[in-house]
């Protein structure tokens, strides 16, 4: 027996839910929930992705609907991805100004305004036919330079598709401050930059390939971080901030909260985490077969994500939980 005991009893402060909602350490609110949404290119109906049930590639008509959806849930905002028809070695239809991801800011922001903040991926992945995030060099591997272009190139004609932020997810060494100068360049100063700064070659994101139609053959080890490593998490901090970056990101969520709670620690700009597909697809596989608590599950591992230090949240149930938590 403690010496304080019966007099300190924690027990106290879990009685009852009123009790427990008194004292809760950590909340989640609908505003700091992110919804990714996939559009695709030439299609009537929306199509379901099989691997994450409730989750499907939208056509531009269920778009519109799902973000007046998301607006009213009181979310934060939306991350658009576009699924093209066409892909080739340089994913030509990401710099598109007609492209389906130009079409969908646009038809975004007209439709929501700025009741959300649209955000759009700016990576080369979806729309090239190899499935890397850049262009190749002779070797096979990824030219990192080379696609830094490409990456100016997209960051100009979402700017001008009128997204408020966009996200560069390729890993490549000084996208940021690529991505920031074209910004600038191009007149679009007031358009911000969410970096995927400790981005993990992870096998969390099986089932996004089926969502975004990739052709990935192989790895990105050789530009995603090693999930072995956390120190170099920080150092992609320290240049993603030095080269403008206005938030910053951690993906995956769950296998990575001691990454998310250095990164939160050490940041001075605000701090998202993507809890990704099959984060995603593990939750609701184990629900359809009766061995979990859904709901329960998805707030709890919201949760875990808040008290690391993710002041924003990337999830595919972020209107589902905007209803739980309101």
């Amino acid at each position: 027996m403690s010496a304080e005991f019966p007099y300190v009893r924690p027990r106290r402060l879990r009685s009852t839910p009123a009790m427990r909602r008194l004292v809760a350490e950590t909340r989640l609110h609908p505003a700091e929930l992110i919804l990714p949404l996939f559009v695709r290119e030439g299609v009537r109906e929306p199509v379901p992705v099989a691997s994450m049930p409730g989750v499907v590639q939208h056509t531009r008509e269920t778009l519109r609907k799902a973000v007046t959806e998301a607006a009213e849930a009181g979310l934060g905002g939306v991350m658009l991805f576009g699924v093209p028809e066409t892909q080739d070695a340089t994913g030509t239809e990401g710099t598109n100004p007609d492209g389906i991801l130009q079409q969908a800011i646009r038809d975004v922001v007209a439709e929501v305004g700025d009741a959300l903040v649209v955000m759009s991926d700016l990576c080369l992945d979806e729309y090239t036919d190899h499935g890397h995030c850049g262009v190749l060099a002779a070797d096979g591997s990824v030219d990192n330079d080379a696609t830094l272009e490409r990456y100016a190139e997209m960051a100009r004609v979402q700017a001008d598709a009128g997204v408020h932020l966009v996200g560069p997810s390729g890993m490549m060494d000084g996208q940021i401050a690529v991505v920031r100068k074209a910004l600038d360049e191009a007149g679009h100063q007031d358009v911000g930059i969410l970096a995927y700064t400790a981005k993990y070659a992870s096998a969390f994101y099986g089932p996004f390939r089926e969502a975004i139609g990739s052709s990935l053959k192989g790895d990105r080890k050789a530009y995603q971080q090693d999930p072995a490593n956390a120190r170099e998490a920080l150092r992609e901090l320290e240049l993603d901030l030095a080269e403008g970056a206005d938030l910053v990101m951690v993906k995956p969520g769950m296998a990575y909260l001691d990454i998310l709670r250095q990164i939160a620690d050490a940041s001075p700009v605000p701090v998202s985490a993507y809890q990704v597909s099959g984060e995603y697809a593990m939750v609701e596989a184990a629900a359809a077969n009766g061995w979990i608590d859904r709901e329960r599950m998805i707030l709890e591992t919201l949760t875990s994500l808040r008290r690391a230090g993710a002041e924003q949240i990337l999830t595919y149930w972020a209107v589902e939980a905007a209803a739980m938590v309101k």
